[in-house]
């Protein structure tokens, strides 16, 4: 084919669309939302107005921002028949699993599932970012074996968030931090997950299965999941005494070290200095100052054998774990998070869509005589 383009492993390198939602700049270490400096909406707004940010186009004045807080505290209930599958789920399922089971649950409910109208979209978005938390924080409480506990209208989604975990709200510096983390994690271009999200909506199918799928791709260690592992090497670190020959020992043994490098930044993600910020201040708040030692020897060991700078998910996964959270619901809240940019590249998608099909090199047999099966015998 005359036409036909060989792309790199992994399309790295490749633009495969336009986008108005977000830019990297990894030339100048530089992230913006709607052209929005992502560290200037964390230190000045609060998740919700990112959340209104990503979908619409622009922050919301006072007035758009009421009606929207309204319209998401009003969806936070999640229906019985959802509690009861929730409640029927293995307690030993991964959060992931069960977050995937129940947005799909959701979309089964929802009559308007082949309404993709703009404003039907958005209603669902919202109706999303609202009932994602409860979701998490219900099979939280099942796999404890815990009552489950309602959502509170009069809660922010961060303070409901914990709310309906921990049956209490901590302090603002926890509330701070958390809301920072959701807002540095909501949107990153074409990201494996969001491209997941768009190939399925390019085939017009639902934003439901759209976001299952940004679900299925986000959980890999590889994206989403990476958080997770971070937390796990930093108590398998145990003593910043041990940090750095822990990492030495990695690099000689050409281990794969989670929360470090990114395909596109190189000289650093951008969105790091922000988060190691409230990380610091959630280990100055607990007095959990060992993780934050361990994470900063094992970051200067990195970068000075090999010039490789952390990516957010490893400041973020400490600063999950001193906020009180088990280690593997780190990646349903970037869901929580994520929800939001996956969201808007749906609707954009399907402003002006075509269906993504890149075609495929073939490495395989020859074509060969087919023989019966007494002959192959």
């Amino acid at each position: 084919m005359s036409d036909k383009i060989i792309a790199p492993k992994g399309l790295a390198g490749v633009v495969a669309d336009d986008t108005a939602i977000s830019k990297v700049m990894p030339e100048i270490n530089s992230l913006v939302y709607r052209g929005y400096k992502v560290q200037d909406l964390a230190e000045k707004c609060n998740f919700e107005e990112v959340a209104f940010l990503l979908v619409n186009g622009d922050l919301p004045d006072k007035a758009q921002l009421d009606a929207f807080t309204a319209v998401e505290r009003g969806e936070r209930g999640i229906s019985a028949d959802l509690k009861a599958v929730i409640e029927r789920f293995p307690k030993e399922a991964h959060p992931m699993d069960t977050l995937r089971t129940a947005v799909s649950f959701v979309g089964m409910e929802d009559p308007r599932i082949w309404d993709d109208s703009k404003e039907t979209s958005i209603e669902k978005y919202i109706s999303l970012l609202a009932k994602i938390p409860t979701i998490i924080a219900a099979s939280y409480r099942h796999a404890k074996g815990k009552e489950l506990i309602d959502p509170d209208k009069n809660l922010s989604i961060s303070e409901n968030f914990f709310h309906m975990c921990f049956d209490k709200v901590p302090a603002k510096e926890v509330i701070r931090a958390f809301d920072v983390s959701l807002i540095l994690y909501a949107e990153h271009s074409f990201n494996a997950s969001t491209f997941t999200t768009r190939v399925i909506t390019s085939t017009t199918s639902d934003m439901y299965s759209a976001v299952v799928g940004g679900i299925g791709a986000l959980k890999g260690p590889l994206h989403g999941g990476a958080n997770e592992q971070v937390m796990h090497m930093l108590k398998e670190v145990g003593d910043p005494e041990k940090a750095k020959q822990w990492m030495l020992t990695a690099l000689e043994e050409k281990r794969k070290v989670m929360g470090f490098g990114h395909r596109v930044y190189r000289k650093g993600d951008s969105r790091v200095p922000t988060m190691k910020k409230y990380t610091e201040k959630m280990a100055s708040f607990t007095g959990e100052e060992k993780w934050l030692e361990i994470a900063n020897i094992l970051e200067e060991t990195m970068v000075s054998e090999k010039g490789i700078h952390p990516n957010l998910d490893f400041p973020a996964g400490p600063a999950y774990y001193m906020m009180g959270f088990e280690i593997d619901m780190f990646t349903p809240i970037f869901v929580m998070s994520r929800v939001t940019g996956w969201c808007a590249h749906i609707i954009e998608q399907r402003a002006d869509n075509k269906i993504i099909r890149p075609l495929s090199g073939y490495n395989g047999e020859s074509e060969r005589e087919v023989k019966s099966i007494s002959e192959r015998s």
